[in-house]
């Protein structure tokens, strides 16, 4: 067994940043591994992603063709079970996103395999494959080695990983798969879109994002307009968006957005939970302000500032 295997993800036509970025996680232990890179298409469609993801380091392209052009996660195990057995990868990555999350841990079960989640660190020792995650509310970084194990599943956080842009010259080749015992399977009835916001949190480099430290609803319009006169993109955790003080696309987080260009986050009245900080622990500069000295928002931020959030606003207002 040898080789690298990646599962591609793509929604409505539209192929996820974080398939390219898995070739970069790949490709970050591709030499020690040994083996060739390959990157699996599922759907009714696969052929329609062949050039974006045909990068420098892949070697081939395996095209799994479904009856449906939705993502059925019952579909995407047998798929990527039946890539494996034809292909004997030592390492499958998945996306750590709601649809990878949904059958990775099956899949891993089904191989024998062994598996971590949210993974944002790779490397190779003399011991063999090594995987770091955050553990303990993220208070820690834990190193995860696989000792035995003939094939490993890993799902990688987004934003983690530098997508290649050079194009390769990968091989494509199409791949059969059996669907019609899979049991299981999704009936899809449609997508409910978010309520149009006018932001994009994946794409800001400058976010200012609020928390329940705010108190009330009727203090969303003070920062709403903070963040307009510094020319931030306003942000949120959890609860604020599932309390509908502002709609879901502003939300940062595991089941929000990945603030995956940002280059500098201020956090106001955020805990910091592991589901926010999924979405924004990598940002290069975070600056926190929160009266609870304990907040685990302080264990990833650059700077950190114990007072009112109200304090902090009126005087950020004085000098903007």
């Amino acid at each position: 067994m040898s080789g690298i295997l990646i599962v591609a993800e793509h929604t409505r036509g539209v192929l996820a940043d974080l398939s390219r970025e898995l070739i970069g996680a790949a490709l970050a232990v591709k030499e020690r591994l040994g083996g060739p890179l390959r990157v699996l298409v599922v759907g009714e469609s696969p052929a329609d992603f062949v050039e974006a993801l045909n990068r420098q380091g892949v070697d081939e392209i395996l095209l799994a063709q479904t009856d449906n052009p939705h993502f059925d996660a019952a579909v995407y195990e047998e798929a990527v079970c039946a890539a494996a057995t034809r292909c004997e990868p030592t390492l499958i990555l998945v996306g750590h996103s709601a649809s990878g999350t949904s059958f990775a841990s099956p899949l891993a079960v089904r191989l024998g395999s062994g598996f971590a989640a949210d993974v944002f660190g790779l490397e190779v020792t003399e011991a063999g494959l090594r995987a770091t995650r955050s553990g303990f509310g993220n208070k820690v970084n834990v190193d995860l080695d696989f000792p035995g194990m003939p094939v490993v599943v890993l799902t990688i956080r987004g934003a983690t990983f530098k997508a290649p842009e050079e194009a390769g010259s990968a091989v494509v080749t199409p791949l059969a798969v059996e669907l019609g015992e899979v049991v299981g399977r999704y009936l899809h009835h449609g997508f409910e879109e978010a309520p149009s916001s006018g932001v994009d949190i994946g794409k800001a480099e400058f976010i200012m994002s609020i928390g329940r430290g705010i108190q009330d609803e009727k203090n969303v319009p003070r920062f709403a307009a903070l963040a307009e006169k510094i020319g931030a993109t306003l942000g949120c955790s959890r609860p604020v968006a599932d309390s509908g003080w502002l709609p879901k696309p502003h939300q940062v987080g595991l089941t929000g957005k990945v603030a995956g260009n940002c280059k500098l986050y201020i956090a106001l009245g955020i805990s910091g939970a592991v589901q926010h900080l999924h979405g924004m622990k990598h940002v290069e500069t975070i600056i926190a302000v929160n009266t609870d000295t304990n907040a685990p928002i302080y264990n990833v931020a650059t700077y950190g500032c114990t007072m009112d959030v109200f304090e902090f606003a009126d005087a950020l207002e004085r000098v903007s």
